[in-house]
């Protein structure tokens, strides 16, 4: 893992706290169950690869500390993030979108 998150002391399904989200999100490229990968960088752009296709995006945490990305031309998501802890070591994150409920499970690599 980029960066280490070891020093954090988080259970299972806990939230990303606010000061946190940029932290989780570019400690590592996130694999997710469908093979696709996603990497989140600190200037607020991401890469999202799936079937060997790049698509380029944005992301952003809100004055209400709620995480968002925007995928050109208009596409616009909310997620709620929570930790994955495997063995009381984080191993991942959980994407729950706002409003729609679905939900994306990224494993770091």
């Amino acid at each position: 893992m980029a960066e280490d998150l070891s020093v954090l002391d988080v259970v299972d399904g806990e939230a990303v706290t606010t000061g946190l989200i940029p932290r989780a999100l570019t400690a590592a490229e996130l694999s997710f169950g469908d093979g696709a990968t996603q990497v989140f960088r600190a200037d607020g752009s991401t890469t999202y690869v799936e079937g060997g296709r790049d698509t380029f995006g944005e992301w952003s945490v809100e004055a209400d500390g709620r995480f968002c990305s925007f995928w050109p031309p208009s596409y616009r998501a909310c997620y709620d993030l929570s930790w994955i802890v495997e063995g009381g070591r984080i191993v991942g994150l959980r994407f729950v979108e706002q409003g729609r409920g679905s939900r994306f499970d990224g494993r770091y690599r």
